[in-house]
């Protein structure tokens, strides 16, 4: 009916995988692994991250094909709460202006939140980073994204580095950020606010650079059944290996600790 021989369509049935179905089949497991461990939620543009993160050389698009062959996608229809209530925002000016390398601790601290995922729900983690160490100096953990959580790590932060003079707080223009609690709160600590311009991810490219570290080197290769869980997991993370153990390039592969504590017997030794 095909106008095809017999002879000739047994022999293809009986032909090998090509080299390159076999290649596809290989990329198709580590797409299912990168995904899996995403916990359903990265899309092809992530995985093709990830895949080049592992050392494989492919291409963007033969990843689409191969991942909408499967059926994976990335997980849609979760967005940052919006502000709603009646207040009118405030929005700081952008005092940074990317200067990422302060010559001291407790000159320039930059705060972000990310989203974890759970079985239970959302995990909402906010971090204070020192500029200077790269140091994780506040977090706070909770199950809302409120300004309550971005509080309470800067509260953290303030709690063990008792700063003596003004410090730069920087953030995006999130709506926690741009409350009237949280500008009253710098106020009366002796900080002053600093903010990104909408939509530039780059003026706080530390504290989103800490968060791409955190779920590349632990939330990624791990599936959270309960945030208490996930809870415990980020706290080894971020107090046992990343202030006192992980060496950061930033600071000559020296921990955020190690860095810090070098720089004080320099201090000593003037």
């Amino acid at each position: 009916m095909l106008d095809v021989h017999p002879s000739g369509y047994y022999a293809w049935l009986k032909q090998p995988n090509s080299a390159r179905n076999k290649a596809n089949q290989k990329l198709t497991g580590l797409i299912k692994q990168c995904w899996l461990e995403s916990g359903g939620v990265y899309g092809y543009r992530k995985i093709y991250s990830d895949l080049r993160d592992l050392g494989e050389h492919c291409g963007i698009n033969r990843v689409y094909r191969l991942m909408k062959q499967e059926g994976l996608k990335a997980q849609v229809g979760y967005r940052k709460p919006r502000h709603r209530s009646g207040e009118s925002n405030i929005v700081a000016p952008n005092k940074l202006q990317r200067q990422f390398s302060p010559s001291a601790p407790d000159e320039s601290w930059v705060t972000d939140i990310t989203y974890v995922r759970t079985h239970e729900g959302w995990l909402y983690l906010a971090v204070v980073v020192d500029l200077f160490s790269r140091k994780v100096i506040g977090w706070s953990m909770q199950s809302r994204i409120t300004k309550e959580l971005v509080l309470d790590a800067l509260l953290m932060a303030i709690w063990r580095r008792s700063p003596k003079h003004t410090v730069t707080v920087h953030s995006d223009q999130g709506s926690q950020y741009t409350s009237h609690d949280w500008q009253c709160f710098l106020r009366n600590h002796g900080l002053e606010a600093s903010m990104s311009r909408r939509g530039n991810c780059y003026d706080n490219a530390v504290a989103e650079s800490f968060f791409q570290l955190l779920k590349r080197e632990r939330i990624k290769r791990k599936i959270y059944s309960t945030r208490d869980e996930a809870r415990s997991d980020i706290f080894d993370y971020i107090e046992v290996f990343y202030n006192k153990k992980r060496k950061h390039g930033f600071n000559d592969l020296l921990s955020p600790v190690e860095y810090e504590t070098r720089y004080q017997e320099q201090l000593r030794s003037v």
